[in-house]
């Protein structure tokens, strides 16, 4: 009688995940042109593939809360609440790098996203300022804040990376990159300096304003390209991280000071936070050298 191994019945089911997820793709990518298709009929299909593309682009967000919001206070494995969902990222990260569904160069861009949170969670997690705190133990806490910390900005670049290309997407009349890099640099290091010399999020949010004004993404949902002001897909995904921000404090992943007693709504400010977040992540994004040709900078 054969014995059967785990872990090869593991890798053919990852295999068969892998190839489904690749045909997905395929078929997202190669829709044919419709010209039959018009007035509502079109309107549900394209909904309904834009539904689904922004699933499939959210396949590592997905993936990641999903364990944040599943794994129990007690942890898993024997391990650390904390420690049990680095163990996961780190196997969904290393996961989408075999399977092709990201490539070496995105890589490097997650893992600047999760240094570049990573190092903004120390800082307001310290003993001067204490914006938030991280209640549980874990092996893997340096200063104060769980490996895992990082992964949760990590998973917003990986978000518009996947989106960039499921949509094929294009901008038009982006701003100077030299612009939009000290643009993306202010809006980080006020996340720091507000707490000594005040905050100045909102003039940068009216540089932004400026600078994106005529910015406009051109993205395919079906067989046609549709426009948005690029404006609008940063408010949108700030507030939707914003959302998601609430869900994982009221599992007590993370806690406010005004949340130590009891739950309650994340400040609506911090979405005005979250969208100048996703400024800066998109300006790293715009960088990579195969979206760079998908840009339009005036000159």
């Amino acid at each position: 009688m054969q014995r059967h191994d785990p872990m090869i019945g593991h890798l053919k089911m990852e295999r068969m995940l892998s190839f489904r997820l690749q045909a997905l793709d395929d078929h997202l990518l190669g829709s044919p042109v419709r010209p039959g298709l018009s007035g509502w009929p079109r309107f549900v299909t394209e909904f309904f593939y834009f539904g689904l593309k922004e699933a499939r682009a959210c396949l590592f967000v997905g993936l990641f809360f999903g364990a944040v919001f599943l794994v129990p206070r007690t942890g898993l494995w024997g391990l650390p609440r904390y420690d049990a969902l680095l163990v996961i990222a780190l196997v969904i990260q290393i996961w989408m790098l075999w399977a092709l569904l990201e490539t070496w160069d995105e890589l490097k861009a997650i893992t600047l996203f999760h240094l570049i949170g990573f190092a903004l969670e120390v800082f307001k997690t310290s003993g001067g300022i204490q914006s938030w705190s991280y209640p549980d133990p874990a092996y893997t806490k340096v200063l104060g804040v769980p490996l895992f910390a990082g992964f949760m900005y990590a998973a917003v670049g990986s978000y518009i990376i996947q989106a960039w290309r499921l949509f094929d997407l294009r901008v038009e009349h982006h701003p100077p990159y030299w612009m939009a890099w000290t643009l993306a640099v202010l809006i980080y290091v006020n996340f720091f300096t507000h707490h000594f010399i005040g905050d100045y999020r909102w003039y940068l949010a009216a540089c932004a304003l400026g600078l994106y004004a005529r910015a406009t993404v051109v993205y395919r949902p079906l067989d046609r390209e549709r426009k948005m002001p690029l404006l609008l897909s940063f408010v949108l995904i700030g507030f939707f991280i914003w959302l998601a921000e609430n869900i994982s404090t009221f599992f007590g992943i993370w806690k406010y000071p005004n949340q130590l007693g009891a739950w309650s709504v994340v400040h609506v400010g911090k979405w005005s936070s979250w969208s100048l977040l996703v400024v800066m992540t998109f300006t790293i994004v715009a960088s990579l050298k195969h979206i760079k040709g998908r840009i339009h900078v005036p000159e």
